[in-house]
């Protein structure tokens, strides 16, 4: 039998614990993150005879020390914090956390549990859509914070524009870049606003929103105290939001590039509702699918399994409220626009569910679960979507 060991991982110093099969602890120790003690370490666990490595994160810390534990060909899987914090609850005093006892939990789960999902090593293409789609997300969640603190500034001095202006479209953002308040935009005038609107590239119609610029300012006469102040900075938000708009461009158009590459590319982007963005998100949330036993663990993973609660004669289910939060978030945003776009399988679907009584977020969700089912077994077989296949 296997050697278990847990690796508490941390930036500067690991803990290690190793156990045999009944419980006896064979190493235990701390190794710092550094090529010379992780050889060290490799050298010992040979030693030891066959080991199955447990590690409580995967990736950004722990990435040098999972490229070269996979190097040496040593069997890992992942070990969840949250697993790891509850079963350290069971033990004389549950309460007290330290990075050895931490080390001796995971080695105890990786011992007793044969369900942990393994850790493999990801192709160069993964990466690179899983680093682009975090840097994307980072991108999207500043450019919200950015907007939304654009339209409170431009709604305290000119309320009727922040109204009729759509701030997330290029055209509004380049008005807001030059005219702001009512009597900037009356001393200016249609022809020399639209004259501004036509320097960005790809722009439509700038005389409608010239116009509609102009019909906002000759409705306002009060002229709001610290307004100069305030067009200034709406003014550097709104160049700023063109800006990062533009950069989301480029890396949506960077992600298309890589899922050309990506062996499961074009499989999953065959799904309807499943675009590029969406694609690239599952492959940077799951890695590689094979890792999951079946479509029901994927669906445990994304937090998409129902949940059962059964005590003597009570039996029900319930939604689960765990999982990967990333990849439920791509299942179903992935239904909700298979459902929007109208896609004849998955609008029958969501309308059986909402006959049977399900409100609209049950019908994703039961949605979402189905999608889960369809895309594990595209990737098994090797085979793109088929609507009729069904049918056949």
């Amino acid at each position: 039998m296997a050697i278990a060991v847990g690796i508490d991982v941390a930036k500067d110093v690991h803990w290690v614990c190793a156990v045999e099969q009944d419980a006896r602890v064979v190493l235990d120790r701390a190794v710092r993150n550094t090529q010379e003690d992780l050889d060290g370490l490799v050298a010992e666990l040979h030693r030891l005879g066959p080991v199955r490595i447990g590690l409580d994160v995967t990736g950004s810390i722990a990435s040098f020390l999972e490229a070269l534990l996979l190097a040496d060909g040593f069997d890992l899987v992942h070990v969840p914090g949250l697993a790891v914090n509850r079963a350290g609850h069971g033990y004389v005093g549950g309460e007290s956390k330290s990075d050895p006892r931490d080390a001796r939990t995971i080695a105890d789960l990786v011992r007793t549990r044969l369900d942990l999902r393994p850790i493999r090593p990801d192709e160069e293409t993964t990466i690179a859509i899983r680093l682009l789609v975090g840097r994307r997300r980072d991108l999207v969640q500043d450019q919200t914070r950015r907007l939304s603190r654009l339209r409170q500034l431009l709604s305290s001095i000119h309320p009727g524009l922040e109204r009729g202006l759509d701030v997330t479209a290029k055209g509004p953002l380049a008005l807001l870049t030059r005219f702001v308040t009512p009597g900037e935009i009356r001393a200016a005038g249609r022809t020399r606003i639209a004259k501004h609107l036509a320097k960005t590239p790809n722009l439509r119609e700038p005389d409608r929103l010239a116009e509609l610029a102009l019909a906002c300012a000759r409705a306002q006469r009060t002229v709001v105290p610290g307004e100069a102040a305030v067009a200034r900075l709406v003014r550097e938000l709104a160049e700023e939001a063109l800006a990062a708009r533009d950069r989301i461009c480029r890396l949506d158009r960077e992600l298309q590039e890589l899922l050309q590459r990506h062996p499961d590319g074009a499989l999953i982007q065959s799904l309807p509702g499943m675009g590029a963005v969406l694609a690239a998100e599952f492959i940077a949330a799951a890695g590689d699918t094979a890792r999951f036993r079946s479509a029901d663990a994927l669906a445990a993973a994304a937090g998409l399994a129902p949940i059962l609660r059964q005590s003597g004669k009570a039996r029900a289910l319930r939604r689960a409220f765990g999982g990967d939060k990333a990849l439920k978030r791509v299942f179903y945003q992935s239904a909700f626009c298979a459902v929007s776009i109208r896609d004849p399988l998955s609008k029958a679907f969501y309308d059986r569910k909402r006959r049977e009584g399900k409100h609209h977020t049950q019908a994703l969700i039961a949605l979402a679960r189905r999608r889960v089912t369809v895309v594990w077994t595209m990737l098994k077989h090797r085979q793109p979507f088929d609507p009729n296949h069904k049918a056949a």
